[in-house]
């Protein structure tokens, strides 16, 4: 995923695993005290939404800027004092992430210990997210990334994923 060869085989990798740059995340100490600066600096629309995520202790929201096809901006806001972005908001916040979403998580993560990326949080459902699954990597550079696992597509999907293996 990370290291230097064929670009054709690269390319490939990509195409099977990372699907698209989802969104990227922004850790502050107050959604609500921040929004308004955010929408405006960025030209975004904010559809008023703030979820709570008892399991990642934080609450979220997103931002939509004008482009088609561009990725969300997550606001990321801690949840008491052992939220795992807490001891980030005290030494100012910022940006946080860079969410990819992949087609099939499990085997994301394959690729990404083979990179020689930590995992920091194995996967769980996300509220935010319709309950999908997100998991959590440090790459060798310090960078952190999140990984949400696609939506399953129906088209993709087998005949008997859909209904069911009736020869047992």
């Amino acid at each position: 995923m990370f290291s230097i060869r064929d670009p054709r085989s690269a390319a490939t990798e990509r195409s099977t695993s990372l699907q698209r740059l989802h969104h990227v995340g922004f850790v502050v100490k107050s959604i609500d005290e921040q929004i308004a600066s955010f929408v405006k600096s960025l030209a975004a629309t904010w559809d008023g939404k703030i979820i709570h995520d008892p399991l990642q202790r934080a609450k979220v929201t997103f931002l939509r800027t004008p482009g088609t096809g561009d990725a969300l901006v997550e606001l990321v806001e801690p949840v008491g004092e052992n939220s795992p972005v807490s001891r980030f908001t005290k030494q100012g916040g910022g940006l946080h992430h860079i969410c990819y979403e992949v087609r099939d998580l499990a085997e994301h993560l394959k690729s990404v210990k083979a990179a020689r990326c930590l995992v920091v949080r194995a996967p769980r459902p996300a509220v935010a997210f319709e309950q999908r699954l997100i998991a959590w990597a440090l790459t060798p550079g310090r960078l952190l990334l999140e990984f949400l696992e696609a939506q399953k597509n129906t088209d993709d999907l087998s005949i008997i994923e859909l209904i069911g293996d009736k020869s047992s």
